[in-house]
């Protein structure tokens, strides 16, 4: 069974920085391009980062340069480095695999998210 963990998330103030991470489980992490969606109120879920077997990563344009994505293939965990976080960075931050070459989830299965909110 398909299962996504999310962590690490929480209340910061504009500028900061929090880590996330994603503990997956029910297929084969290594062989599957690895992603982070976020989904802000009344808004739809959104691709923001994702990256590779090979570790080439693609990032939303608003969070270029200040998030980075990162995998560890030994304990099925993707990682999203957030920094100088901005209000418009609030959302509920889930994790999933992506299908094939496209930015389509791979799973229906969605974990609980992590919830990010930036407030001063």
């Amino acid at each position: 069974q398909v299962q996504f963990v999310e962590s690490g998330g929480g209340l910061v103030r504009p500028g900061e920085s929090l880590k996330l991470s994603c503990v997956a489980s029910g297929f084969p992490f290594n062989l599957y391009t690895m992603a982070w969606f976020r989904q802000a109120p009344g808004k739809e879920r959104l691709l923001v980062a994702d990256i590779m077997t090979g570790g080439l990563t693609q990032y939303l344009d608003s969070v270029k340069g200040r998030f980075t994505i990162s995998r560890d293939d030994a304990r099925n965990t993707v990682f999203l480095q957030m920094s100088n976080l901005r209000p418009a960075d609030t959302a509920v931050y889930y994790c999933n695999a992506l299908f094939g070459a496209t930015s389509d989830p791979a799973f229906d299965q969605w974990g609980q998210g992590t919830q990010v909110t930036i407030s001063s």
